[in-house]
C-alpha cells in the first residue's frame, strides 16, 4: 500500500505560512546551505502523488516560477467547481476517502503538501502515515497553523531528527 507523507516546513511557533498564505519567509538568504537541500530531491524521487488544497495550489501559483510538480499528479481540494489543467485536477470529493483509495492504488507514495485543513483531515482520518516536519527558527506570530481546529490528540514516534548549521531542525515522525 502506498504511504502519505506529509512533508512540510513550520515555524517555531507552529505556522506554514503568513495568514495571507505568504511562504516568503522560507527562503530567506540566510537559510541557505550549500549543497543542501535538506532530503527534498530524495523525497521527490520517492513520489508520484500530490494532495493539497485550494489555498495551497493558489499560493504555489503566485511563485514567480513554473510549476514545481510538473512529473507528478497532482490533486487540489477545492469546495468550489474548477476544471483542471495540464498540471492539476480539481477534486471535488470526501478527502479522506479520496486519499483512503489513492493509497490502495499502484504507485509511489503521495505528498500531502498541505495547508492546515486537508492536513487535519487527513490526520484525523488516520490516513497520514508520516510526517516529516522542518522546524524554521522564526516566530511569525500569527498565519495558517501546520494543523487547523479540530485537529485530534494524536500521539508520534520520532523515527529520525536531524539538525543543521543554519537552525533547521527536521523530524521524521510516524503517527501512533
Amino acid at each position: 500500500m502506498r504511504k502519505v507523507t506529509l512533508y512540510i516546513a513550520a515555524s517555531l511557533d507552529g505556522y506554514i505560512a503568513r495568514p495571507n498564505g505568504d511562504t516568503s519567509w522560507l527562503h530567506n538568504e540566510k537559510y541557505t546551505l550549500a549543497g543542501e537541500d535538506f532530503g527534498y530531491s530524495a523525497f521527490l524521487q520517492s513520489i508520484d502523488t500530490t494532495l493539497m488544497g485550494h489555498s495551497t495550489y493558489k499560493a504555489i501559483q503566485g511563485f514567480d516560477a513554473p510549476f514545481p510538480y510538473p512529473g507528478t499528479t497532482n490533486y487540489v481540494f477545492s469546495r468550489s467547481g474548477h476544471q483542471g489543467n495540464e498540471h492539476v485536477q480539481f477534486v471535488q470529493q470526501d478527502v479522506a476517502a479520496f486519499a483512503k483509495g489513492l493509497k490502495q492504488q499502484q504507485g509511489q507514495n503521495i505528498w500531502l503538501i498541505g495547508g492546515g485543513e486537508i492536513n487535519t483531515l487527513l490526520l484525523n482520518a488516520g490516513l497520514i502515515d508520516e510526517l516529516i516536519l522542518t522546524s524554521i527558527p522564526i516566530i511569525l506570530g500569527n498565519g495558517i497553523p501546520l494543523f487547523a481546529k479540530g485537529a485530534q490528540e494524536r500521539q508520534l514516534q520520532v523515527l529520525e531528527s536531524q539538525s543543521y548549521k543554519n537552525g533547521f531542525v527536521q523530524l521524521r515522525l510516524k503517527p501512533t
